[in-house]
């Protein structure tokens, strides 16, 4: 599929410093997206995405992904209402991961937790996991 949506190319030279997007999308035919807050820079997320998720992402604006779990397209926030407006969207220097930077709508969470703004909401100490309160919806 993503050879349908999207070119490929066999030039190092064009991946890395040209102007074609030509996501090198893995054996599973997806690509790791991160989603970072546009104001301060905080990583929200990772997701993935196929061709055809990165394709309505770019059509819509709007962030979709493609679920591992339901194997099937995801537009985030769709019942949430946590939907991840595109405020800029880059990719890495060889094309295989893609950052949405974005505001996110509804009560501005991201994560499927309820009550935290972004699914890294905890940190490893002495090897366990502790919960980040400034990782909390206000």
């Amino acid at each position: 599929m993503s050879d349908a949506l999207f070119p490929s190319l066999s030039d190092h030279d064009a991946l890395e410093r040209g102007a074609v997007l030509a996501p090198s999308f893995g054996a599973d035919g997806l690509v790791a997206a991160i989603v970072q807050h546009a104001d301060n820079g905080e990583v929200l997320m990772v997701g993935w995405m196929n061709a055809q998720a990165l394709k309505l992402t770019l059509e819509t604006g709007v962030t979709h992904f493609w679920s591992r779990k339901r194997q099937a397209i995801w537009k985030k926030g769709e019942t949430s209402g946590q939907l991840l407006p595109v405020r800029e969207l880059r990719i890495d220097c060889d094309q295989d991961a893609v950052l949405v930077k974005t505001i996110p709508g509804g009560d501005g969470g991201v994560c499927h937790v309820a009550g935290f703004r972004t699914c890294f909401y905890r940190r490893v100490e002495d090897g366990a996991l502790a919960e980040d309160a400034g990782s909390r919806l206000a």
